[in-house]
């Protein structure tokens, strides 16, 4: 058995469950499923990254390793945040100033720190994307997404800087912003799946 190929296949089913998931949870309004979901994805992704890592060619590691790198990242901001939301938010009485910063509903700290997270994502799989050389026409359609992906990071990391989500803080249901998430996750989930066919393929 080839861990080098099972991991990272795993890694990719992985991502596809749990997107999918996510957006499931999203259209019905159930946030501890998605907080629990956003959990584990990046544990998938760093499996599936490491998989492309493992596979990329000499000249092409630097930005193998940029992506590996950038995955490990994301990985730490998101299961802070999301760990945040399933213990400390849901369990303990907290203030109102701490309920402002911690919990998602309100598009604070906690939230921004989610959007660079997924920000740093976007880049990560912009660097994947660069050190992978695509051989038929499925890896070029992951490639092309994962490079497509990385614009992602602008939005992600400088849109929280302008206010606007403070703004919004302050009133709405939150239904613009879940269908602006769920469809990121209809743009992702390819990305899963096509991972795991690559990786199907070589194992």
């Amino acid at each position: 058995m080839n861990l080098n190929k099972l991991i990272p296949k795993v890694g990719s089913a992985i991502v596809v469950l749990t997107v999918f998931l996510f957006a499931l949870f999203l259209i019905i309004n159930y946030s501890m499923g998605s907080f629990f979901v956003c959990l584990i994805l990046p544990l998938g992704f760093i499996m599936m990254t490491a998989g492309f890592r493992n596979e990329c060619e000499n000249d092409r590691i630097v930005a193998a390793n940029t992506g590996m790198v950038l995955a490990a990242v994301y990985c730490v901001f998101i299961m802070l945040v999301y760990f945040t939301q399933l213990t400390t938010v849901k369990n303990e009485n907290l203030s109102e100033q701490a309920v402002n910063l911690l919990s998602m509903g309100k598009l604070g700290l906690i939230f921004n720190f989610d959007l660079l997270g997924y920000g740093i994502m976007a880049l990560s799989t912009f660097f994947t994307g660069l050190s992978m050389k695509a051989n038929n026409k499925a890896d070029k359609w992951l490639k092309a997404l994962m490079m497509i992906h990385g614009v992602f990071y602008f939005s992600c990391t400088f849109m929280p800087m302008t206010g606007v989500f403070a703004e919004m803080s302050s009133g709405g249901d939150g239904l613009g912003g879940r269908l602006a998430l769920v469809a990121w996750c209809v743009y992702f989930l390819p990305v899963g799946m096509l991972s795991y066919l690559h990786f199907k393929k070589v194992c």
